[in-house]
């Protein structure tokens, strides 16, 4: 029996704050927006790929992925992204990778994937050595419900809501894979290689 089929999702559902309140996933590096940069990346991982996007969609439906709302109102975070994705993935695991990340590994999935392979767990998250990463994580699509709830409640906070989770920490040896693209300042840094 072959592995289980993975819808990806780039999380691009939020309200730019640090970025000036700009979109920070069509914000452009290399000539490209910094989502076009994550798929490419991400795409190839996975057997289905959406964008979570709560504002500018027709921009976003032009990297030739379909997008989608959170479910939860008022811009409630990348939580409520994974939220939507659980609820409307066609396969059975769900992995999610920021659009503000371009960088992200091209083994990411693959490596997560692995970890709940073993069994026993329902998430599997991304760690580095200094930190863990927990946006760039792969779920079993059964989270919806418990999910949903967390959202309903109020809670935001994704480490909060991994505590009350069965999750799996794997650990990746290259931090600058996982940096992501705050600020209007991160993004000049980057500007000798557009």
């Amino acid at each position: 029996m072959g592995a289980p089929a993975i819808t990806g999702v780039i999380l691009a559902g939020g309200l730019g704050r640090r970025m000036g309140g700009v979109d920070k996933g069509l914000q452009l590096l290399a000539g490209q927006p910094l989502a076009a940069h994550v798929a490419a990346r991400l795409g190839p991982q996975v057997d289905e790929l959406l964008i979570n996007a709560n504002q500018n969609a027709t921009a976003y439906a032009a990297l030739g992925h379909p997008v989608v709302a959170d479910r939860i109102a008022g811009f409630a975070g990348p939580l409520a992204g994974l939220h939507t994705a659980l609820n409307i993935a066609r396969h059975p695991l769900v992995a999610t990778a920021p659009c503000d990340s371009p960088f992200l590994p091209a083994d990411l999935v693959a490596r997560l994937a692995a970890a709940l392979a073993d069994g026993g767990h329902d998430i599997a998250i991304a760690r580095t050595a200094e930190r863990i990463h927990p946006v760039f994580c792969l779920c079993r699509r059964s989270l919806a419900v418990p999910l949903g709830a967390f959202l309903t409640a109020g809670h935001r906070r994704f480490s909060q809501w991994l505590d009350e989770q069965c999750t799996v920490e794997v650990s990746f040896p290259d931090e600058a894979a996982f940096a992501n693209i705050n600020t209007a300042a991160e993004l000049a840094l980057l500007a000798p290689r557009n």
